[in-house]
């Protein structure tokens, strides 16, 4: 698992490694039952703020994607296999949908979002 932040990014760097583990959940380089370094562990390791590290954690646990167990133990669990509720489709439905929006305010035809999409798309397990 390599993880690249860029200070010089606009996307603050709690989001950049909360966005990067869920790439590693979704891609299953980081499956049910795994357990991500301790907070102190991965600050130390990537040269950020704990602070920075837990916000990230707790962002995750949020999403459903991990547990977080007392002594610093993370746990993933986004990578079940479940039968998702109506209310987490939703919740996906509504994410997307400000992004196609703007993709679409910018010129991307829908053939174009459409190979955009697909090709996403095989990028995850």
């Amino acid at each position: 698992m390599h993880i690249h932040l860029d200070p010089s990014s606009e996307l603050q760097l709690y989001k950049q490694l909360a966005n990067q583990l869920i790439e590693f959940i979704a891609k299953g380089e980081l499956k049910n039952g795994d357990t991500l370094p301790s907070v102190r562990s991965m600050a130390t390791d990537l040269g950020i703020n704990v602070s920075t590290v837990s916000k990230s954690y707790h962002e995750l646990e949020e999403k459903g994607l991990i547990e977080l167990k007392p002594k610093a133990k993370a746990i993933i669990i986004g990578g079940q296999k479940k039968e998702l509720e109506k209310t987490e489709v939703e919740k996906v439905e509504n994410a997307l949908k400000p992004i196609m929006a703007e993709a679409f305010a910018r010129g991307i035809e829908k053939d174009q979002m459409t190979s955009l999409f697909h090709r996403i798309l095989k990028q995850w397990k």
